[in-house]
């Protein structure tokens, strides 16, 4: 269970906004930790099943390497241009690996839906490639903390 945001609830998302927002945008930005201990950030496809954020990645990268290491992970997915316009959701928790690594397509039930939706989203098809590159993630997010600056018209202006 997500801990519920404390701060700023006048522009959180109400959990139907952040399910569709998350099911609308297409790239997140995902923070890992290298060996050395510095952040790592890198852009990623995903999908989100209304429970669990789905990250498709290379398993031959360094956001892979340093997620097996520490399965630790921060996700930012944003959007907006002007500042009346910026809404976004940070997701944090545990990944795990789901599926064979790398995923060749192997029966998993698991992953039915998860690669229906990702297939539909990302490359308008109704089944997923499988290119034996890349592996499943799940994020069943910790903590969730959204914001949805269009939500601040009509309120007093920010300091």
């Amino acid at each position: 269970m997500a801990v519920t945001q404390r701060r700023g609830r006048k522009i959180m998302m109400e959990p139907g906004e952040l399910d569709e927002f998350l099911g609308a945008q297409r790239t997140c930005r995902v923070a890992t930790v290298s060996a050395d201990g510095a952040p790592h950030v890198s852009p990623l496809w995903f999908v989100w099943d209304g429970t669990s954020l789905w990250l498709y990645s290379i398993t031959r990268s360094k956001r892979w390497a340093a997620l097996r290491r520490d399965p630790r992970v921060a996700v930012v997915v944003d959007a907006g241009e002007e500042y009346g316009e910026l809404r976004g959701v940070e997701l944090s928790g545990t990944v795990e690996v789901v599926g064979e690594v790398p995923r060749t397509g192997a029966p998993n039930p698991e992953l039915i839906e998860v690669e229906r939706l990702f297939a539909r989203k990302n490359f308008g098809l109704d089944e997923m490639p499988h290119d034996g590159r890349h592996a499943w993630l799940r994020l069943t997010p910790d903590a969730i903390a959204s914001w949805d600056f269009r939500k601040l018209v009509g309120l007093a202006p920010l300091q």
